[in-house]
């Protein structure tokens, strides 16, 4: 199955929020929260769905292991 555009966006989505929590850790900046407001709906959205892409990804490590053995 040929997935590749949906892996790359999903891959973006889960850097991006890689980022969020680096500017979290390092600087206690929360650019979601900036941006869409502290925990609305919106905010809550994104972080929902860049939480099921980051478990999506746990995905990769199968196929990646499938390609070795080809």
């Amino acid at each position: 199955m040929k997935s590749k555009g949906l892996d790359y966006t999903i891959l973006t989505l889960v850097i991006i929020g890689a980022i969020n929590w680096g500017l979290i850790g390092f600087f206690r900046f929360d650019l979601v929260a900036f941006l869409f407001g502290d925990m609305s709906w919106l905010s809550r959205i994104i972080y929902a769905v860049i939480g099921i892409c980051g478990l999506y990804m746990v995905s990769t490590y199968g196929r990646i292991r499938s390609m070795d053995e080809v």
